[in-house]
């Protein structure tokens, strides 16, 4: 995985030991956590302009994207202060639904509960890798 500040997440699972962290921004979550997490909260819909807004600052590998399964819920998690949920894991699927004129994908959003124990850095949390 990168180590800038790019939302980056790698779709090398064979070679890369971070490929299930998500990183925005000087924050990162730990997504095989939060996709753990998420089983304990209902899957819903989100409109993909609203949940996508971040869209411009993630990396998107255009082939991957392609091959993306649109039924497969997207992760967010609330961030103190902040209006709107940060998609953790699902950027593909917000391009690829962009792409292919999709509004709506299914989303699970986690509690702040969730968030905090997922998160590995940011918002007063140093470095935990």
């Amino acid at each position: 995985m990168s180590g800038d500040e790019t939302g980056t997440t790698s779709n090398d699972t064979e070679h890369d030991p971070y490929d299930e962290v998500f990183v925005l921004l000087g924050w990162a979550w730990d997504v095989a956590r939060a996709a753990r997490a998420a089983a304990r909260h209902p899957v819903t819909r989100a409109n993909v302009s609203d949940i996508g807004a971040l869209g411009a600052l993630i990396r998107i590998d255009h082939d991957y994207a392609e091959t993306v399964d649109l039924s497969r819920p997207l992760l967010a998690v609330p961030l103190p202060e902040v209006r709107t949920p940060i998609v953790i894991d699902g950027w593909h699927r917000i391009h690829k639904a962009r792409q292919t004129g999709v509004t709506e994908l299914p989303v699970i959003f986690l509690d702040a509960d969730d968030e905090r124990a997922c998160r590995l850095m940011g918002g007063g949390i140093k470095r935990a890798w």
